[in-house]
């Protein structure tokens, strides 16, 4: 799959292919990439989903799909009070709303997994999003999930590992939200963002070289915008940044998350080709989330965000 899109200072660019392991054993691809757009001008949100189904368990790609799909559908539903949240950072908020969304996607899943006959433990998946606002003069971004992936950001040349760690706390702002909304408690948090794109995931790049800024992570109690239901597998995980002129964000799975912190010659690699003033077009992104490493034949999944 292939995705790009242009929002205001945004330039999106993702991808999800087939590992080599998969290709070799005929067997599907087990990332899912879904990117959506809900409202329209300056008020639209822009949703970048990735998921990876369980390695070594069958019928994992539908319950990947299954989850961005569900997640796609309730950030939908509450778009408007989520936009309002993210221009005005109001990180407490968005931590347990989108903590309580994304239990709730994964308690569908295990019941998706019941009526399928299956083991719940074993028809399951990793799922990271991105939240990107479309107003220009918003540079949020907001970052959650559960589950093994990659969070990354490359500044001046350097890849930083934005990965949340799993009960940090969040660092206090360092710049200050763009246009704010209605009546949203004030920011608690670190806005981060700039307008969104359609149709292609937003990330922050991670170090593979030279890791800078940790991060924190988030598992707050669930919000009031969704029913409670069981906890999900993994903890939570949450971040809210602001971008800067310049940055490249990376989300991706862990197909292409192992490899970056692992080899210094693929980060090298793609900080050389993603660190240029234009964003690359659809088949040079293509062609480096491609790039091969010696060890590493999972499927990848790279949604990049470039801010001017």
């Amino acid at each position: 799959m292939l995705e790009g899109a242009r929002y205001g200072t945004l330039t999106l660019r993702a991808a999800s292919l087939r590992g080599g392991s998969a290709r070799y054993r005929g067997e599907p691809r087990r990332d899912a990439l879904l990117a959506a757009r809900f409202g329209t001008g300056d008020s639209a949100l822009v949703l970048v989903a990735v998921a990876s189904g369980q390695r070594a368990a069958p019928g994992t790609h539908r319950a990947a799909r299954e989850l961005c799909e569900w997640i796609a559908e309730a950030v939908g539903r509450n778009r408007a009070r989520l936009t309002e949240d993210v221009h005005t950072a109001n990180r407490g908020a968005l931590v347990s709303g989108l903590h309580r969304l994304t239990d709730r996607a994964y308690g569908r899943l295990r019941a998706d997994a019941t009526g399928r006959g299956l083991a719940p433990a074993d028809y399951t998946a990793s799922v990271r999003c991105l939240l990107l606002p479309a107003h220009p003069a918003c540079r949020t971004r907001v970052f959650f999930g559960m589950g093994d992936g990659g969070l990354f950001r490359l500044r001046d040349g350097v890849w930083q590992d934005l990965e949340p760690a799993e009960t940090e706390p969040e660092p206090a702002p360092t710049s200050a939200p763009a246009p704010a909304s209605a009546s949203a408690p004030a920011p608690t948090s670190a806005p981060t963002s700039a307008p969104a794109s359609a149709s292609a995931p937003a990330p922050t790049s991670a170090p593979t070289s030279a890791p800078a800024s940790a991060s924190a992570s988030a598992s707050a109690p669930a919000s009031a915008s969704a029913p409670a239901s069981a906890p999900s597998p993994a903890p939570f995980r949450f971040r809210a940044s602001v971008a800067r002129p310049g940055d490249t964000l990376l989300l991706c799975s862990a197909g292409l998350a192992d490899p970056l912190r692992g080899e210094a010659a693929l980060a090298d690699h793609l900080a050389e080709r993603w660190g240029a003033a234009e964003p690359p077009g659809l088949s040079a992104f293509l062609a480096d989330a491609q790039t091969g490493v010696k060890g590493y034949a999972d499927d990848r999944t790279a949604v990049a965000v470039w801010e001017a």
